[in-house]
C-alpha cells in the first residue's frame, strides 16, 4: 500500500507551485521515472529499517544535493533554493500524510495513538532532509492545522498538470503499454481517488464517493497483505531482510505487533 501512498503523495506535492517547479527544473523525471522512484524508496527504506549511521549518511546525501539546486519562478523571474524550509516541509507533510492516510484507510490496524506516534517519529526523517524537528507537525491535529494553513498557496498550475499527465501515462517501452494500462493506471487512479477533497477541486476532476474509495483501498490492501511476507520483502532494495538479519528474527515486522 505504500506504493499507492507514494503516488498519492506525488499528486499532492505537485499542487505546491514552488515545490513542483523545483522538481521539474532540476530532474529528468520523465526519462528516469523508475530510477527517481527507487531512489526515493531507498531513502524511505533506509530511514525506516537501516542503521542510524546509514540513515544519517542518506540524509547527508539528500541535503548536499539540495544545496546545489535552485528553481526559477516563471512569472516573477525569482531564483530560489529548493531546500527552503517551507518547501521541504510541504514535501515531508504530503508524504507522511499520504502514507498514513492510505495505510489506515486500507484497513491496517492503527489507532489514533499509533497515528500520532507515527507522525512524531517521522520528525527524524524530516531532520535528515534538513528541517528543524520543532517546526514539523508532531501529531494528527498539528498536521491538519498545517494543511489548513498552506491551502491558500496551492494551485494546479501547468507544472502540476504535467505531473498529472505523467502519472496517468508514464513513458514506457511499447511492449509494456498493455501492462501500463492494466496495472499502473489502476494504481494511479486509486492513488488519485484517495486525495483530499481540496486536491480534487484544484485538479478540476470530480471526486469519487468516499465510501467507494475506502472500499477499493480495503479490497486492495486485503489482497496485497495476502501475498506472503517473504515474497513481498524480496522487492528491491530488501531493507526489511537486511534489518532482520542484523537484529534477529524477533524484529520481524507484522501487523499484530502494532498493538503491543
Amino acid at each position: 500500500m505504500m506504493w499507492v501512498a507514494g503516488i498519492r503523495a506525488l499528486y499532492l506535492q505537485a499542487l505546491h507551485p514552488r515545490a513542483v517547479r523545483g522538481v521539474l527544473q532540476n530532474s529528468d523525471f520523465r526519462r528516469d521515472a523508475w530510477g527517481r522512484l527507487m531512489r526515493t524508496a531507498n531513502f524511505v527504506g533506509t530511514a525506516t529499517y537501516g542503521t542510524t549511521e546509514a540513515a544519517e549518511k542518506a540524509g547527508a546525501r539528500v541535503r548536499k544535493i539540495h544545496t546545489l539546486l535552485k528553481a526559477t519562478d516563471p512569472d516573477t523571474g525569482e531564483r530560489y533554493r529548493i531546500d527552503e524550509p517551507e518547501l521541504l516541509l510541504w514535501v515531508h507533510c504530503a508524504e507522511i500524510d499520504s502514507y498514513l492516510h492510505v495505510l489506515r484507510r486500507s484497513g491496517f490496524p492503527m489507532t489514533d495513538a499509533h497515528a500520532d506516534r507515527y507522525i512524531d517519529e517521522h520528525r527524524v526523517s524530516a531532520r535528515l532532509v534538513g528541517l528543524d524537528p520543532t517546526d514539523v507537525p508532531a501529531n494528527r491535529a498539528e498536521l491538519a492545522a498545517y494543511f489548513e494553513k498552506v491551502l491558500p498557496e496551492l494551485a494546479a498550475g501547468p507544472e502540476a498538470r504535467e505531473v498529472d499527465d505523467f502519472l496517468s501515462r508514464p513513458p514506457t517501452h511499447p511492449l509494456l503499454v498493455p501492462a501500463r494500462a492494466l496495472l499502473w493506471r489502476r494504481v494511479a487512479r486509486l492513488a488519485y481517488a484517495a486525495l483530499p477533497p481540496y486536491a480534487h477541486e484544484l485538479y478540476g476532476r470530480p471526486a469519487p464517493a468516499p465510501s467507494t474509495v475506502t472500499r477499493r483501498l480495503r479490497v486492495t490492501g486485503t489482497v496485497l497483505r495476502c501475498v506472503p511476507a517473504r515474497l513481498r520483502w524480496q522487492l528491491p532494495p530488501k531493507h526489511i531482510l537486511r534489518a532482520m538479519a542484523r537484529l534477529g528474527p524477533g524484529s520481524r515486522p507484522a501487523p499484530y505487533k502494532v498493538g503491543r
